[in-house]
């Protein structure tokens, strides 16, 4: 069990809106270890941004592809240059937008490939081992309105060329989160999600 501490140390802080500002509904962002001025933020049908002064500004960085509709967003720990996005919304909800399947980037957002997926329509997780960028995992959740067969756990070994599903309940069933155990990373844990619309 982690260290636990009082909520009183929280009182004096206050939230404050640091952006962007066309974020709407907000399901993926993610820090760099290290570098504590540059993150990452996807929201659902407003593509990725990335500030590199703590929030103060923003920039697009995906609007140049061919959906805006973000599940999931990853940066590799041992290289923070590699960005790997999942398209399509990862929750179910009656507004929800699909999207078309994993993005990377090798530059820190600067050019992107479309690496597959595509008849996922929602990436709900990714992981990225965190010694070996290559080493890729992507919790599909799957069509929300009927059956698909691109749904579950998949894996990836050679940093997206190749996709194997590894984890497979049923066509009407997805992945809606993934977790590595935080001592192995040969261990990961994944959420099922039964769910149709």
């Amino acid at each position: 069990m982690g260290q636990q501490f009082s909520p009183t140390l929280y009182e004096g802080m206050r939230w404050r809106m640091i952006g962007p500002f066309r974020g709407g509904r907000t399901v993926a962002a993610t820090g760099i270890p290290g570098k504590s001025s540059v993150f990452y933020m996807a929201p659902n049908n407003g593509g990725v941004w990335k500030t590199t002064d703590f929030g103060r500004t923003w920039i697009p960085i995906f609007d140049d592809q061919p959906t805006g509709s973000i599940g999931a967003l990853a940066v590799a720990p041992s290289n923070p240059d590699i960005i790997y996005v999942g398209s399509g919304e990862g929750l179910r909800r009656p507004d929800l937008s699909t999207g078309d399947g994993i993005y990377k980037s090798t530059d820190g957002g600067q050019t992107w490939k479309h690496l597959g997926l595509r008849d996922g329509l929602q990436i709900g997780a990714i992981l990225v081992d965190p010694h070996e960028p290559n080493r890729v995992f992507v919790g599909v959740l799957g069509h929300p309105y009927g059956p698909n067969a691109e749904r579950g756990v998949f894996r990836s070994l050679d940093g997206g060329l190749n996709w194997q599903k590894v984890l497979y309940k049923d066509d009407n069933t997805g992945a809606i989160d993934l977790a590595f155990d935080p001592g192995n990373p040969q261990t990961i844990y994944a959420h099922m999600w039964a769910s149709r619309r």
